[in-house]
């Protein structure tokens, strides 16, 4: 049998838009997903044989706001996940709670769960006088592998602050008990914190929410499409410097580290591309915004996050993102008896 040969990355047309479905009562959609079949936006390719391939959604926003690019279908909603973070953070910084250096980019985060950020967790738990059984985030590892293993090692257990969003809920926590909120109710979508979220998120991507759902860590999610996450953090980058989103889009980028972790591709990508703002969420989402004002998000359709490096390095370079931790951001090798046989490679 002759041996497979190389494949040609896929070449996948514009798909043409669907009709954005509506949802009653903001209550979950019957499907969310697209009636069109998404591009192929990654490949799987092992011994030079693809073996593999994740569809997905792509957007990309010129400087001026426009879409320059759409791969798939980018007006449906999607759940973007961990991606509304920051939005969420500015909705705790417009209910009245003054946070700022890495105390805000903590609220923003979907941490490793290293040291420092469960240190700071702790700290501002503390700070506000808050016992940290408050948080209604669920017990859990360290997010980070390696951290995970020596947090084991430890004989550590499964805790809320180790969480991943536990700086999230800290800051929700202290702005409810700053204004005499109730705090066992502070992840109900009826809650005044979250209908100020919900405001946010709204004014930010430029569109209603369309659905509203329970993220892995309890909060309210709100579902927008990958335009509208995309114009959120434009929006963000592009916001008066003093307002909500721009303290949270300066704290991101100035404290990486306090947003993702020492290992992470948000952390290597606002610290080496400076003005940068980016933002990971579960089930393969990602969103970008440049310094001036062009964007990207988009989703993997099967959640494979190991698609995400791939994917995110081709976008960045098609915005002309010129930098060595594009290239770090893409490398996804696949491994055969130890040793590297094939990748994993964006196809657009």
């Amino acid at each position: 049998m002759p041996a497979p040969q190389p494949s040609q990355p896929s070449q996948t047309p514009q798909s043409p838009q669907s009709p954005q479905p509506s949802y009653a009562d903001q209550g979950a959609p019957t499907s969310a997903l697209s009636p069109v079949v998404p591009p192929v936006l990654a490949e799987v390719v092992r011994s030079g044989f693809v073996e593999g391939r994740h569809r997905g959604n792509l957007v990309v926003l010129g400087a001026d706001g426009a879409v320059e690019l759409a791969l798939g279908e980018v007006t449906a909603p999607v759940f973007p996940r961990s991606s509304n973070k920051p939005m969420q953070a500015a909705g705790v910084l417009r209910a009245g709670l003054d946070l700022a250096g890495e105390r805000l980019a903590l609220a923003a985060a979907s941490h490793s769960g290293e040291p420092f950020h469960r240190d700071l967790a702790r700290k501002m738990l503390d700070e506000y006088g808050l016992d940290p059984a408050l948080l209604q985030c669920p017990p859990d590892l360290p997010l980070d592998a390696e951290e995970r293993e020596t947090y084991l090692a430890s004989g550590a257990v499964p805790d809320r602050v180790t969480m991943n969003c536990s700086g999230k809920h800290t800051a929700m926590l202290a702005v409810c008990a700053q204004q005499g909120w109730p705090l066992e109710t502070y992840l109900d979508p009826e809650h005044p914190l979250q209908r100020v979220i919900h405001r946010v998120v709204e004014d930010a991507a430029g569109e209603p929410v369309a659905a509203v759902g329970t993220d892995g860590c309890g909060a309210p999610l709100m579902a927008i499409s990958l335009v509208g996450l995309a114009r959120a953090f434009r929006s963000f980058v592009a916001a008066e410097p003093g307002s909500a989103e721009r303290r949270v889009a300066d704290a991101m980028r100035a404290h990486p580290e306090y947003v993702a972790g020492s290992r992470r591709a948000d952390t290597w990508l606002m610290r080496e591309v400076p003005g940068t703002l980016s933002k990971m969420g579960a089930e393969a989402v990602q969103a970008v915004a440049l310094p001036d004002g062009r964007a990207l998000a988009f989703k993997i359709e099967d959640g494979a996050t190991r698609a995400l490096g791939p994917v995110l390095a081709r976008a960045l370079t098609l915005l002309g993102v010129d930098a060595p931790v594009v290239e770090r951001i893409g490398r996804a090798p696949l491994l055969g008896g130890g040793r590297e046989v094939g990748e994993i490679r964006a196809s657009f």
